[in-house]
């Protein structure tokens, strides 16, 4: 199986605000071309020593690989952790026209 260009990035945030400021401006940038934000998430994970755990918002971006490094930049600028979490997963496989619409929902206009 060839692999395809789309990925889908994940990446958790502190509030809605802030979940719903780096969704929008993903989709403005045409750096994605939509983000799922899934509310009431909680994390539990090892930060300098410590067992944390906290309530977070998830972004599931979808996005292509030509667009993921400006993509991941713009969410360390947008972003209020020191380490925000990015992960970009490949697409193996997916609706044919739901990913054409991914590639027609980056082009420039």
């Amino acid at each position: 199986m060839t692999e395809t260009p789309y990925r889908l990035v994940l990446s958790t945030c502190p509030e809605m605000a802030v979940a719903e400021k780096i969704a929008t401006a993903l989709v403005e940038q045409r750096l994605a071309a939509c983000v799922n934000i899934v509310p009431n998430l909680t994390s539990v994970y090892r930060w300098q020593g410590k067992i944390e755990k906290d309530n977070e918002i998830l972004l599931l971006i979808k996005t292509t690989q030509q667009h993921y490094p400006s993509l991941e930049t713009a969410i360390r600028q947008l972003h209020p952790y020191e380490l925000p979490e990015i992960l970009a997963v490949t697409v193996k496989e997916g609706l044919p026209d739901y990913l054409d619409w991914i590639t027609t929902s980056l082009e420039k206009a």
